[in-house]
């Protein structure tokens, strides 16, 4: 089992949970060209993943999930994004949402929230509304964009800065803006069907608004809470960690789908592209293939090497260092450059077959839009170029850059 590290315990069931992915590649990958026409996963597909247990793969063990550690998540998430990018994609969105909600809001909310059948939640944890203090909780309201796999949910994360006595309140631990995380009923919010895009069609990801919305304290967190009121030390690796896993196995599985599909091109006896006239592509292409293939297999080995890294200090009471949070950042925007990368190569050989509806195009679709996500942005390579020189002594990470702590 590739996530133990030896003399510490792994908790959940990586082993049952990746293979349970495995089993439903061909299901996902069947049902991919009905979910881009509906604009979300089927039917048949959250229900599949449920069943599996993976939306609760990041929920904390004391409240029915898994708690899963990254290494083995990742390979879930790369598992399911090779079959299909949005469902890779929704699964590591809404799972984050899930076990960080389930891991960082009041216990007894917590409890009653998944008490029963584990909810799906998702939603847009940017601070893109306010939330006005109001007797024991907040008054929320705002506009948010992108938020994958929300039309599947019974919850909503959602983001905002706190306002009270119509100002910002300053957080005394960070000295900026109080930046907080709401859990709220999906009743709250109303929906945007704007969902008209290049790539990961079927994630679902809408705008959408909140008015007025009441929520008590408990209902929410500090959005950079890397110390859990329920589960244990993969928590300390706060939102972004997760996120950071996410990604990761969303490149990884969609590059992987990639390849497979041009070297199919490739092989194929007849009806080959104009561009591959010779079976095999000839000598350019292979040339191409080939150096295609050595960077994602590097980039792919800098990603587990970083990640299995990571596994080594996370079961340690203290912090996670900043430079293993570097070096997951590094190795996913180094990955998804990589991922892009061949994501045009893709497009450049494979001529009709890659204008057509089907796995190819879909792939190359799907990366190009993931690529467009703020984790892997140029910002986020040159926080982490800092640390590397040796020019960050004492700093920390946050959402996009490397600050001096307070």
């Amino acid at each position: 089992m590739d996530a133990k590290i030896e003399g510490t315990e792994i908790p959940g069931e990586p082993a049952d949970l990746v293979a349970k992915a495995h089993a439903l590649r061909d299901l996902v990958d069947g049902e991919a060209a009905a979910g881009e026409a509906e604009g979300k996963l089927t039917a048949k597909t959250v229900t599949a993943l449920e069943k599996a247990g993976l939306w609760s793969m990041w929920l904390p063990q004391e409240l029915g999930g898994a708690e899963l550690w990254p290494v083995d998540s990742m390979k879930i998430v790369e598992t399911l994004s090779y079959a299909d990018g949005s469902t890779g994609w929704v699964l590591m969105a809404a799972g984050l949402c899930i076990g960080t909600g389930g891991a960082y809001i009041a216990p007894d909310i917590a409890a009653d929230m998944f008490g029963g059948n584990v909810p799906i939640i998702a939603g847009h944890g940017a601070a893109m509304g306010r939330a006005h203090v109001e007797g024991d909780g907040f008054r929320l309201s705002g506009n948010w964009s992108y938020a994958s796999g929300i039309l599947h949910a019974q919850y909503i994360h959602t983001g905002a800065i706190i306002y009270e006595d119509g100002a910002p309140r300053i957080d005394p631990a960070t000295g900026e803006p109080e930046f907080r995380v709401f859990v709220v009923p999906v009743e709250a919010a109303q929906f945007n069907g704007n969902w008209d895009v290049l790539g990961l069609r079927a994630s679902g990801s809408i705008d959408y608004a909140i008015e007025d919305a009441y929520v008590p304290t408990g209902n929410s967190h500090l959005q950079y809470l890397k110390a859990p009121n329920i589960g244990g030390n993969v928590y300390k690796m706060g939102i972004f960690g997760f996120s950071n896993i996410g990604h990761t196995g969303f490149a990884l599985g969609v590059g992987r789908r990639l390849l497979d599909l041009l070297a199919e091109v490739a092989r194929a006896e007849g009806k080959r592209p104009f561009v591959l006239p010779q079976r095999g592509g000839g000598e350019s292409f292979q040339e191409q293939f080939g150096n295609a293939e050595a960077r994602f297999r590097a980039a792919r080995a800098l990603v587990y090497e970083a990640w299995r890294d990571m596994e080594t200090v996370l079961p340690g009471d203290a912090p996670v260092p900043t430079r293993n949070f570097t070096m997951i950042r590094l190795a996913l925007n180094h990955l998804t450059t990589v991922t892009n990368e061949i994501a045009s190569f893709a497009f450049a050989y494979g001529g009709g077959g890659a204008l057509r509806q089907g796995p190819l195009q879909r792939c190359m679709r799907d990366m190009m839009t993931g690529a467009q996500h703020a984790q892997t942005s140029p910002q986020i390579l040159r926080e982490c170029a800092q640390d590397l020189m040796g020019m960050a002594e004492g700093k920390v990470w946050t959402m996009r850059a490397l600050v001096d702590p307070r």
